[in-house]
C-alpha cells in the first residue's frame, strides 16, 4: 500500500508545495492535523462513540485527501512515531489512512464541541500528554481541540506544524493539501 501512497505524492495539487513543510524540521516540531473532509457540522443527536453509524463520517473524498496527506509527509521522509487520535470515527479512520505510524486512541483529544464544560480539562489533558515527550506525534483531532490548544482555526485536513510551549502549542507553520 506504501507504493500506492508514493504515486499519489507525485500528483499532488500545485498548491501542496507552498506549505511549510520545513517547519517541521524545527527542534521539537510535531503535526496536529484537524481530520480529514466529514460533510456537515457537529454530530447526530443519537451520537455514540462507539458506533460510527451515530457519527459524522469520511467520505470518498475524504478518505483520498487523508491518503495524499499522509504520502505527502512520506514522500518528503517526515517519520512519526505514533499517530494519536480523537476517538470520533472520523479521526480514526484519517489517522488509519494517514499511514504514518501505529494509530493509538487517546481521549485527550476527543472533541469537545457538544460540550464546552470539557474545554479546559481536554485541552489541559492533551498539553500533559504532549509536554517533554521523547518521540515525535503526528495528532488527529477537531476544530475545537486545535482551536483550544493554539489558537487557531483550521480546515478540514489541514496540519498544523507546532510545537510545545508551555500552556498552549506554538505554531510554526501549516500544510493543506485539498481534498
Amino acid at each position: 500500500m506504501r507504493l500506492a501512497t508514493v504515486i499519489l505524492a507525485i500528483f499532488l495539487p500545485m498548491a501542496a508545495l507552498a506549505n511549510d513543510w520545513q517547519a517541521l524540521d524545527q527542534p521539537g516540531a510535531f503535526a496536529i492535523m484537524r481530520h480529514a473532509l466529514a460533510p456537515g457540522t457537529g454530530d447526530p443527536a443519537n451520537f455514540d462513540v462507539t458506533d460510527c453509524a451515530t457519527q459524522r463520517n469520511l467520505d470518498a473524498r475524504g478518505r483520498a485527501q487523508a491518503a495524499r496527506i499522509g504520502a505527502a509527509f512520506y514522500a518528503r521522509g517526515y517519520a512519526f512515531d505514533v499517530v494519536l487520535t480523537s476517538q470520533w470515527c472520523r479521526c480514526r479512520e484519517t489517522a488509519e489512512l494517514l499511514e504514518l505510524g501505529p494509530v493509538r486512541d487517546a481521549t485527550a483529544f476527543n472533541s469537545f464541541f457538544r460540550d464546552t464544560s470539557m474545554r479546559g480539562p481536554r485541552t489541559a489533558q492533551a498539553l500533559e500528554l504532549l509536554a517533554g515527550r521523547d518521540d515525535r506525534p503526528f495528532i488527529v483531532t477537531h476544530f475545537v481541540n486545535i482551536r483550544a490548544l493554539t489558537g487557531q482555526g483550521t480546515s478540514s485536513g489541514e496540519v498544523l506544524i507546532v510545537r510545545h510551549a508551555g500552556d498552549r502549542l506554538e505554531v510554526l507553520g501549516s500544510v493543506l493539501i485539498d481534498p
